[in-house]
């Protein structure tokens, strides 16, 4: 039993790592896409359709990164590398994840207007 949980463990840091990889790149595509609306007019209602798929997409994505990650709060609570390097580790994670959700916030701020133009 403990080497399932250890496993489920692992599992969810690979979703959790892999949903913020495909969050940022559906981020990018649809920066690319609206990019090529000036330059290829006849194919804009498809390029549309994309940036529609990839935002609502990328909405899923932060769904499952919120998910996953408060699964890694209660997960990662011993003090693996000893009570002051976990204390370091713990405000060191928290300041990254603060920035990350300012980089959230911002990327939607960014491709919002593009999508929904």
């Amino acid at each position: 039993m403990v080497q399932v949980k250890k496993s489920l463990v692992v599992l969810n840091g690979f979703i959790h790592d892999f949903a913020a990889g495909y969050w940022l790149a559906a981020i990018i595509a649809i920066a690319v896409l609206h990019d090529m609306h000036g330059r290829q007019p006849m194919v804009t209602g498809i390029l549309n359709q994309l940036e529609h798929l990839f935002f609502w997409q990328s909405v899923a994505a932060g769904v499952i990164i919120m998910a996953t990650g408060s699964g890694r709060t209660f997960t990662y609570v011993d003090n693996y590398y000893g009570v002051d390097s976990e204390r370091t580790r713990r405000r060191m994670l928290l300041v990254k994840h603060i920035i990350l959700f300012i980089a959230f916030g911002i990327g939607y701020w960014f491709v919002f207007d593009m999508t929904f133009h």
